[in-house]
């Protein structure tokens, strides 16, 4: 077994910042996409894949967590964190060129393979640094700091470089921030295994058939409303995803070293957490994605006006859990910071709910100000309980089912509610237009893209003006459609939350004291 020899503070501060250029890479991505990503479908010309940009990165990522904190357990985490942070920043390059949303998106899915092993290596190479929960919590201040400041800047300059410098430079600022990475990895961070026994075979069939049914869900999520696709594709879709579930299941059963671990997913003790970060990936990912295309597209703002008023979400992401690393530990009953996470959570979606074109800029930031702090005391606890629970061998494996189940939240969440308000939007234009004697406009009305791209907009209003229509009515009356289909996608979040509210109270009991780490398993 691999321990991590004796540090002092220098040591232990240098390999952590090496952790949290990682964590900030992935965070700065994570937000100044949402920003461009409006601009981004206006200029590559894609409506109908927005939400791929965002669920071909959550797919893979989810296929390569698994994988990657099996083998991070098996063989020390640093060889898979340096591999990680060369692919992202190679993908990210990739996405940077890409020439249309085809491109975008099969790029991003490179990208999120880099993401999943960044996942499921830096949060549990900070349970492998320091096994004792207090130290832990204090520790893990500085990863929420590096995960704050990239969220805090990240709106602010998405918007600045998509207004300014054009949308590609959104993946190009991620060059520079990988190479720091890189170096801070490679030099300090120390390789540590868990185990003295060889490692084991990865469960590659497990793998690949994990792949196959959250691949087969995935398309028949997106394609099950649409009009157009056959119903014997959709039929086999749905075939290929349930023989593939059942397999992987009767699969890991019999498998002597599962890449999803069956009994983890049956303790009492971890099934609520796991739960509760699927639930919150769907809330979290749903509201990061469309209130920018509610922003930009419903409410008319710039790029950067939308930017600046979303950062708020991102810098109290960083308040929220700096406020919770000082009170968890402090409570009898560290669950509670759940709750608490939820309600500001919860409060955010009821309010974005009810707002419109009209709505101050300060109330819209209040709103962001109360999700970023939810988020801010949910993430890290998720995380903390999990680690504080599950056995010190086996951590690598449940944080990175945590990180997995919040990501495939995250894919379901953009895809049903991207189908949701695509839906609703489309029904709200073709009654508008109904109600004018303008169908023959539901074509170039229809697509939402229209709102973000000024030269759409513009050719819409020559061609209605030779028919003498009111074509600003109509494309206010199209805004109008796309802001009343986001705010029931909020109300559905909003459901969700108190949903979660009653998961959170099924979370056992946990304490962080000097004694309440994972019990340790034969031979550590």
């Amino acid at each position: 077994m691999d321990t991590a020899p004796a540090r002092n503070f220098r040591q232990q501060l240098l390999a952590i910042l090496g952790v949290c250029f990682v964590v900030a890479m992935v965070a700065l991505d994570q937000t100044v996409i949402g920003t461009a990503l409006p601009t981004i479908v206006a200029e590559l010309k894609g409506f109908d894949l927005y939400a791929w940009v965002g669920t071909s990165y959550l797919l893979c990522s989810i296929i390569a967590v698994p994988i990657f904190g099996k083998l991070g357990d098996e063989h020390g985490r640093k060889p898979y964190a340096l591999a990680a942070i060369l692919l992202f920043t190679a993908a990210s390059m990739l996405c940077g060129l890409a020439r249309d949303m085809l491109e975008l998106v099969l790029a991003r899915g490179l990208q999120g393979i880099g993401g999943g092993m960044l996942v499921a290596t830096a949060f549990a190479t900070v349970a492998d640094l320091f096994p004792e929960p207090r130290e832990r919590l204090r520790w893990q201040v500085l990863l929420s700091g590096a995960f704050g400041l990239a969220n805090a800047f990240g709106p602010t300059l998405g918007g600045f470089l998509t207004e300014y410098w054009g949308w590609r430079w959104v993946f190009f600022v991620n060059l520079p921030v990988g190479v720091v990475s890189l170096w801070f990895v490679w030099r300090y961070l120390p390789r540590i295994r868990h185990s003295d026994q060889p490692p084991a075979q990865l469960d590659w069939p497990g793998a690949a058939l994990i792949a196959l049914t959250l691949a087969s869900l995935q398309l028949l999520v997106e394609w099950l409303p649409q009009h157009d696709k056959p119903a014997a594709l959709l039929g086999l879709l749905a075939a290929i995803g349930a023989v593939a579930g059942a397999l992987l299941l009767w699969w890991e059963r019999r498998c002597a070293n599962p890449i999803l671990p069956l009994d983890m997913l049956a303790r009492n003790d971890l099934k609520p957490l796991f739960a509760l970060s699927l639930v919150t990936g769907f809330c979290m990912f749903a509201l990061m994605y469309y209130i920018p295309l509610l922003l930009q597209g419903g409410f008319g703002m710039s790029p950067n006006h939308a930017g600046l008023l979303i950062t708020p979400l991102a810098v109290c992401i960083t308040v929220g859990s700096i406020a919770n690393g000082r009170i968890v530990a402090r409570l009898a009953a560290p669950k509670r910071m759940l709750y608490a996470g939820l309600g500001f959570f919860g409060l955010a979606s009821l309010a974005l709910a009810r707002m419109g074109a009209g709505t101050p800029d300060a109330l819209i930031a209040a709103a962001m100000m109360s999700a970023g702090i939810g988020l801010g005391i949910l993430l890290p606890n998720m995380t903390l309980f999990t680690q504080s629970i599950a056995p010190r061998a086996r951590l690598g494996v449940a944080t990175a089912m945590l990180q997995s189940t919040r990501m495939i939240g995250g894919m379901l969440g953009m895809a049903i509610i991207g189908t949701l308000v695509s839906h609703r939007y489309v029904a709200e234009v073709d009654a508008l237009l109904r109600a004018n004697d303008g169908l023959r406009w539901a074509a170039a009305l229809g697509d939402p893209q229209i709102l973000l791209d000024r030269g759409l907009a513009d050719d819409f209003g020559t061609a209605l003006a030779r028919t003498g229509h009111d074509a600003a009515a109509l494309l206010a009356g199209a805004r109008d459609s796309l802001i009343a289909s986001i705010h029931v996608s909020q109300w559905v979040i909003a459901a969700l939350v108190a949903l979660a509210l009653l998961v959170a109270y099924r979370v056992p009991p946990v304490r962080l004291g000097r004694d309440a780490g994972p019990d340790p398993v034969a031979g550590e």
